[in-house]
């Protein structure tokens, strides 16, 4: 659910950001941000008890947590981005606007290229390391949260194994939960340093 969820957050968060830095409509932008002001601020358990009864109980679209397949993974997976996308939307907005103000976004129009040209083959590139920085802190996050939103839709998952050994004083388990999730944050920041290199040819590691 959390990978499902990190993949949720980067693209939605990214595309947003993208256009809220983008659009020549400041409608657009505004209607962008107000968005990701509502996902910063709507808590997990909240917006997740909000999917179950629009997207479950009124429109019988999806399950909650029960049938097979990638179905019942959507809702929780969904909710728990929300969050992290809205961050990563501010990040990808300002690092943009950013970008946009520089010498070689001119140079790149003055050569005839389109503003889509400009932004895939050139700003986001040099946008992207604030952006895969805070992607990676956002995969602690998003662990943590896992616990409230697995709760909420009574998913089996380690974040409801967590909560059963909490409450049952269920210390190894405890332990053992802990030590997985450190594991796996440590893991994907290596791999967020490892990325600087692939995306900024300047940074060398010796």
């Amino acid at each position: 659910m959390t990978l499902a969820a990190i993949v949720i957050a980067a693209i939605a968060g990214i595309l947003a950001g993208t256009l809220s830095a983008t659009s020549s409509q400041q409608l657009i932008g505004g209607a962008v941000m107000v968005l990701v002001l509502l996902g910063i601020s709507t808590p997990t358990f909240f917006s997740g008890l909000l999917l179950i009864i629009v997207f479950s109980l009124y429109l019988n679209w999806l399950p909650v947590a029960t049938g097979t397949g990638l179905a019942p993974l959507v809702l929780p997976s969904v909710a728990l981005a929300a969050p992290a996308a809205a961050v990563l939307a501010r990040i990808t907005r300002s690092s943009m606007l950013e970008e946009l103000r520089k010498a070689y976004v001119r140079t790149a129009y003055a050569k005839g290229l389109r503003l889509e040209g400009v932004v895939v083959r050139h700003v986001w590139k040099n946008a992207m390391i604030p952006i895969v920085t805070i992607l990676g802190l956002q995969f602690g996050g998003l662990m943590a949260g896992a616990v409230i939103v697995e709760s909420v839709f009574a998913r089996p998952g380690l974040g409801r194994y967590t909560v059963n050994a909490i409450n049952a004083r269920d210390f190894p388990q405890i332990q053992g939960t802990v030590l997985v999730v450190a594991v796996a944050y440590l893991l994907v920041n290596l791999l967020v340093d490892v990325l600087y290199a692939t995306l900024d040819p300047r940074i060398k590691y010796q």
